[in-house]
């Protein structure tokens, strides 16, 4: 029996990475960094005691709204931007 073991070497090694791979993933995490710096300046700045409102994505694609009235500690999600506008004018219409 004859064992041939060979050890890889770095230089041995070959990737291959498109140039256009390399574009896209580093334009991908710009922009990722981007919006955590952009969420971060965002939740600094907001004021905890002003009704919040967002948008969401779902692990399916799905957008969808969520709201959150720290005063009452009410919060409201849908679909349907329409919907979360009625719910605040009805939270706030008493």
């Amino acid at each position: 029996m004859n064992n041939n073991i060979k050890c890889l070497q770095t230089e041995d090694i070959e990737i291959n990475c498109s140039p256009s791979f390399q574009k896209k993933s580093h334009s991908n995490f710009w922009k990722s960094l981007h919006l955590i710096w952009e969420n971060f300046v965002k939740k600094l700045l907001a004021d905890p005691s002003e009704l919040q409102v967002w948008q969401k994505v779902d692990r399916h694609g799905n957008i969808y709204w969520q709201a959150y009235d720290p005063a009452t500690g009410k919060s409201f999600s849908s679909g349907s931007e329409t919907d979360v506008s009625m719910w605040i004018e009805q939270l706030y219409r008493y």
